[in-house]
């Protein structure tokens, strides 16, 4: 119970702090909608939110499983290929570089308008920090442990799949977290530059109207799914690691 108080609490808060903000500032309703008006819009306009959201949901969910898969099999080719980690580890850091928005619009050039360019910008975003947790998490398992295993006659494959893997699932976890995070900026990015569905193309039209409480409701709607999406993971992962979760508790 105290764990939902909390959030909420800091929720009106920042609620109390907006109304405010607009008291204080008198901002035409184009400029700074209050929440009343935005709650109002979000009723409004729920059906059409829904509809575009279920969009963005499912390009952040096919990005989040591409992303995860490439970036697994990414660490573990890092991890087992010593002699294609000099080449493939400056790349692979080379390719964060590039900003997100210089991207999204060959994606879109390439994969066209529909849901593969904004899936492919979301795997993007989340392919590098599950590969850096995972391939982190494997370099960090305990030698004495491999050692033993390969003294018993243990193969590549086992010590992978009975050491390695185990001991590298926290920072998997956590990978995971941050790219639950991150993985709505991908696809969001992606319906800016160009789409015809999706809550970033919802903002879009809502802005060119000047209806800036409909871009507050989809905005609002988007920071949910997000919220219910990290949290899904973050649960799964205790499931996954019950050792790590037990000793956070402790």
């Amino acid at each position: 119970m105290k764990a939902l108080a909390r959030p909420l609490v800091v929720l009106l808060g920042l609620l109390v702090a907006w109304q405010l903000a607009v008291w204080i500032s008198d901002a035409p309703r184009y400029i700074l909608p209050g929440p009343l008006a935005v709650l109002s819009a979000f009723i409004r306009q729920a059906p059409l939110l829904l509809e575009h959201g279920a969009v963005t949901l499912s390009e952040i969910l096919l990005g989040l499983l591409l992303g995860t898969l490439l970036g697994c099999s990414a660490a573990l080719t890092l991890a087992y290929a010593r002699r294609l980690r000099p080449w493939l580890l400056p790349l692979l850091v080379a390719s964060q570089a590039v900003p997100v928005f210089a991207i999204a619009p060959l994606l879109v050039l390439w994969l066209g308008y529909g849901i593969a360019s904004k899936v492919a910008m979301a795997t993007l975003i989340i392919f590098f920090p599950v590969t850096a947790a995972f391939f982190d998490g494997l370099k960090r398992a305990e030698r004495g442990w491999l050692d033993l295993a390969q003294v018993m006659g243990a193969s590549p494959a086992r010590r992978l799949w009975l050491i390695q893997a185990p001991a590298a699932l926290p920072a998997l976890a956590s990978g995971l977290r941050v790219a639950t995070a991150v993985a709505p900026i991908g696809a969001i990015v992606g319906e800016w530059v160009g789409s015809s569905a999706g809550l970033g193309y919802f903002m879009l039209q809502a802005n060119a109207r000047l209806q800036v409480d409909a871009v507050f409701a989809a905005l609002f709607l988007l920071a949910l799914m997000a919220v219910l999406l990290y949290y899904s993971v973050d649960r799964l992962a205790r499931l996954a690691v019950p050792w790590q979760s037990e000793a956070a508790d402790s």
